[in-house]
């Protein structure tokens, strides 16, 4: 019984190693699958489904489930391109071609498996919205362990160029992320700045002071990864992507639309997208399995081009 367990232990310290490497080092992007309740009817509509098409949540995430199963069963979504994927808490929780979602993702896929465990945003206050509490936290994170999660995601919002409230945002990010790393897992941090904000350049400035004071608290033997706004400077967050307590920076397309989003990508050398919108727009509930393939696989290719490109 004890060689059994050794034999698992070390297949699961194979797999982590292997994940992380991809992670770290291989060409492409992060699919950002995440949508949670808030954002879901939203993309459900914007996939073609109206929400007259369905009867509460239970529906409504059925079917949200299947355009994500649907996504990551497409022959366009490949592990030449996509390096991981970002799960809402009921995905990881469902099948995938009959496994649970983050065994299929790796096993078939050669994607690395991430989950969204924040529970939203808190009401705006100064300029910021930080994040709801994340009740039950422990609890997921081991279920996500269980799993095979490699890491996880959450974000917060800033809507101005304050230093208090910028500080009280990448605090909390932090606080929340030691947490994640004491479970083994690797947290992306998303600290997302609105794009249409007027300071969004100051807010810019005091978003990269601000993370690299927190850097220098990681452990030593430990990294995070950081899910970033494309900021107006290219290579604006180059120190972070440098930074040796940084596994990896991403970039969330934040409302631009594809194309504006991956010529702003391919500025910023080292850093590779983790889009939600942009990947999914143009897939259609009604399109038939070619048109689908079809449209994923432009985007996919249109957001990998951009994020290879530095």
């Amino acid at each position: 019984m004890a060689g059994i367990g050794l034999r698992a232990e070390a297949a699961e310290n194979m797999r982590n190693t292997k994940q992380r490497h991809k992670i770290s080092s291989a060409d492409g992007f992060i699919a950002a699958l995440d949508q949670s309740g808030g954002s879901t009817p939203k993309a459900l509509k914007l996939y073609g489904i109206d929400p007259t098409d369905y009867s509460g949540e239970t529906e409504m995430f059925d079917l949200v489930h299947d355009m994500r199963a649907r996504i990551v069963q497409s022959t366009a979504f490949s592990t030449d391109h996509i390096v991981g994927a970002i799960l809402f808490e009921q995905t990881m929780d469902r099948l995938i071609g009959g496994q649970p979602a983050a065994d299929y993702l790796w096993q078939n896929r050669g994607v690395v498996p991430f989950l969204k465990v924040d529970k939203g945003l808190a009401a705006k206050a100064g300029g910021m919205s930080l994040m709801k509490p994340i009740d039950g936290l422990d609890a997921l994170l081991q279920r996500a362990v269980e799993a095979n999660i490699f890491g996880t995601k959450m974000r917060s919002l800033i809507e101005s160029a304050s230093k208090s409230g910028i500080e009280a945002v990448v605090a909390q990010q932090f606080e929340v992320a030691n947490k994640i790393l004491e479970h083994g897992l690797v947290p992306i941090i998303e600290p997302e700045i609105n794009i249409a904000i007027a300071d969004k350049a100051a807010a810019e400035d005091l978003l990269l002071q601000t993370i690299t004071r927190h850097l220098e608290a990681v452990p030593a033997d430990q990294k995070i990864m950081l899910k970033l706004t494309l900021p107006d400077t290219a290579n604006h967050y180059a120190p972070l992507v440098a930074h040796d307590s940084v596994l990896r920076v991403v970039a969330l397309s934040g409302g631009y639309d594809r194309k504006t989003a991956t010529q702003k990508l391919a500025q910023n050398t080292g850093v590779i997208a983790s889009f939600s919108r942009a990947l999914t727009k143009g897939l259609s509930a009604q399109q038939n399995d070619s048109a689908f393939d079809a449209a994923l696989g432009q985007a996919v290719l249109d957001i990998y081009h951009a994020s290879v490109a530095g």
